[in-house]
């Protein structure tokens, strides 16, 4: 079936020689192609596994949904690389500081979100067993699953360390290494700091703080940020017979070194700063900014860039001051919004193609996954992204007036209760009924403000 949608896809995406480069996300494929004329939109759009296509950066992205899009992706590449023994070149389009940074961040962030996911719900479990008193809280049964739950969050540096360094083309296993410097067991983890105080090495005439990064984000970034200069700078003095040995042992010694030292102070200070805005603005602003931000989330949806996001989410969880997630309800409001403008375009539209679209993908939306929706659907259509937006906002202006928190990230729409409801009912009740606003809000907008209909 995949192999056969990638050998209809290939010839009218311009054939294999029209193609630079393939990456994919959670739900889309990504075509670099030499020439943009050569595509056949509208033969693309007709295939019965797409569900919309568009561009951005000069890619052609085409959504195909999450759980097919890897399968076709591989098969896409195989039928590639038959008969060509020239690989894809890197996309290097031009963009401003602040975009790239933070397409950096999102491009790290994206493989490391199944396991972030995984972990959120083992969390969301183990709260709801302790709700509803399923079995005893000293079930070996449930520690075992809290072993589970919280592996992800304490690893984070190394997983973050090996996703960063591939993204900046050094060696993913040394940056992994460094996440693992920054996670010892000797090192102290932050959580515990309330009731214990890190042991302090004198080196150097420096007093080093044996203090542990455990579920950080910032430092590690830093760090293999810094590392991946260290290598290239290496790879370019030492021979290539001694690098094999000589590089990894310098980079690791004086990255960890400065890793210890200088990065993960200086990144808790900075995590401490962004924690103190954010909780500022939310204690004193909370109800605006969360109708801003729920109008607004989903145009930075359209950028591909709100897995960057995590970077802030990470930080307000790890803070032992705040240690909960108060803007996932506000971006899942955004997303519930959108399945409940998609719905709207199912009643009113008499364009089969988009009746076919429409459904799954808004069901899509409150499962967390909103490219569908948008992209196939809303965004096209523009009046109903419009509703959508103010679905955001007024669900988003709810639950931050109500202080809905999470207790992890990753999880939006109806996956999120499982990390809502353990932080009590009263927080579950209220992002059900933020929940309803927003889908409730944007379906009505939706059918106030009506849609130019496409045609067949």
């Amino acid at each position: 079936m995949h192999k056969d949608i990638a050998k209809e896809l290939l010839p009218l995406a311009g054939g294999k020689e029209n193609i630079i480069n393939i990456t994919h996300c959670t739900t889309r494929l990504r075509f670099e192609v030499r020439d943009e004329t050569k595509i056949d939109i509208a033969a693309i759009e007709n295939m019965q596994s797409v569900q919309g296509t568009f561009f951005r950066y000069g890619l052609f992205q085409i959504i195909f949904g999450a759980g097919i899009v890897n399968k076709i992706y591989k098969e896409v590449i195989q039928l590639c690389q038959e008969d060509q023994t020239e690989q894809p070149i890197a996309s290097n389009h031009e963009m401003n500081v602040i975009t790239r940074f933070a397409k950096t961040l999102s491009d790290i962030f994206v493989p490391i979100i199944p396991a972030i996911v995984a972990s959120g719900l083992l969390m969301g479990l183990i709260g709801m067993i302790k709700v509803f008193n399923w079995i005893s809280p000293h079930s070996p049964f449930l520690n075992m699953l809290d072993i589970f739950s919280s592996s992800a969050f304490i690893i984070l540096p190394i997983l973050v360390g090996f996703s960063a360094a591939k993204q900046f083309g050094s060696n993913p296993f040394v940056g992994a290494v460094i996440g693992g410097i920054l996670t010892h067991p000797d090192l102290l983890d932050p959580s515990m700091l309330g009731s214990q105080t890190p042991e302090t090495l004198h080196l150097f005439g420096m007093h080093v703080p044996l203090m542990g990064y455990q579920g950080t984000i910032i430092p590690i970034l830093l760090s293999v940020y810094i590392m991946s200069k260290i290598e290239k700078l290496l790879k370019k003095l030492i021979p290539d017979s001694l690098d094999l040995v000589i590089i990894p042992f310098i980079t690791v010694m004086v990255t960890g070194f400065i890793a210890l030292t200088v990065m993960g102070p200086a990144a808790t200070f900075i995590g401490h700063i962004i924690t103190f805005l954010l909780d500022f603005v939310y204690q004193y602003a909370g109800t605006a900014a969360g109708f801003l931000f729920g109008g607004l989330y989903s145009l930075i949806v359209l950028s591909g860039l709100h897995h960057s996001f995590y970077v802030f989410e990470a930080s307000l969880l790890a803070d032992p001051k705040i240690g909960v997630n108060f803007l996932l309800p506000i971006w899942s409001m955004a997303n519930v919004a959108q399945g409940g403008a998609g719905l709207a375009v199912f009643f009113k539209t008499k364009n089969a193609n988009l009746k076919r679209i429409s459904i799954p993908a808004s069901l899509s939306a409150f499962l967390g996954i909103i490219e569908p929706i948008v992209f196939g659907v809303n965004l096209k259509l523009v009046r109903p992204f419009i509703g959508a937006s103010i679905g955001g906002a007024l669900g988003g202006a709810y639950v931050a007036a109500m202080h809905v928190v999470s207790n992890s990230y990753g999880l939006t729409g109806i996956p999120m209760i499982s990390i809502i409801l353990p932080l009590g009912v009263t927080n579950f009740v209220h992002y059900m009924i933020g929940f309803s606003i927003a889908a409730v809000s944007a379906f009505i907008a939706t059918l106030i403000l009506g849609f130019k209909e496409e045609k067949e």
